[in-house]
């Protein structure tokens, strides 16, 4: 099945709306904890951000973590402000409104990058991984995860007829669109290589998705602030 783009930024208030009433609780946490297993410590880059669940998580579980999060959805930002207002993460949590395929980041900045559900929304994602790799540490830790494009519309139909009464219309219209948007592993393999991304292994890690990480080997010391912008 060939790939139809979606909007790269959902922007409308309707949409942020939508999005964040979605419940992504059990993904959002699994994703944290895995996360923090790579080894996210210091300071981390979370790519398409949306409205911070992810950081969020994260940030209550490992009080030493800097997180700034960044997206091009001004709506899903101001979302994700009240969001961490209410967890009182402000000190560990930045929302930035920023092109993640053009980051305003120093080269070997951040000790991990993490991304959930971006990609999809790129034209093309390849400027997004140079971009990962200019602003990552040598040795710093990668995870990306993002929806597998099906291999035919019936498996879309199928996909999205599985969720059942779980999304509303638009949600579910979203979702279709999504999936219509997604990559194929090896194509996420080829843009990985053309990127010079190293060292990362990608997997299917569930029907629906496909994973990029790579461990940390990096040694922070927790008590120093890490962030300089």
């Amino acid at each position: 099945m060939q790939r139809v783009l979606e909007p790269e930024v959902m922007d409308t208030l309707q949409e942020a709306i939508e999005y964040d009433a979605m419940d992504f609780i059990d993904v959002n946490t699994a994703f944290a904890e895995h996360a923090i297993n790579l080894g996210a410590t210091g300071l981390v880059l979370d790519a398409g951000t949306g409205t911070a669940r992810i950081p969020i998580l994260m940030c209550q579980r490992r009080p030493n973590l800097e997180i700034i999060g960044i997206d091009l959805a001004q709506n899903m930002l101001e979302i994700g402000k009240r969001n961490i207002e209410a967890a009182g993460l402000q000190k560990q949590i930045y929302l930035e409104l920023v092109d993640s395929k053009r980051l305003p980041y120093q080269d070997g900045q951040f000790d991990m990058v993490i991304s959930n559900s971006l990609v999809h929304h790129l034209p093309d994602p390849v400027p997004f991984f140079k971009e990962i790799k200019r602003v990552l540490k040598p040795d710093g830790a990668i995870f990306i995860r993002d929806l597998l494009r099906p291999v035919d519309e019936a498996t879309v139909n199928s996909i999205v007829d599985s969720i059942g009464t779980g999304y509303n219309e638009h949600q579910t219209m979203l979702f279709r669109d999504s999936l219509h948007a997604a990559f194929t592993i090896p194509e996420v393999q080829d843009m990985l290589e053309i990127a010079g991304i190293t060292g990362a292994k990608i997997y299917k890690s569930s029907d629906l998705h496909w994973t990029v990480e790579r461990q940390s080997s990096i040694k922070i010391n927790h008590d120093s602030s890490t962030r300089n912008l």
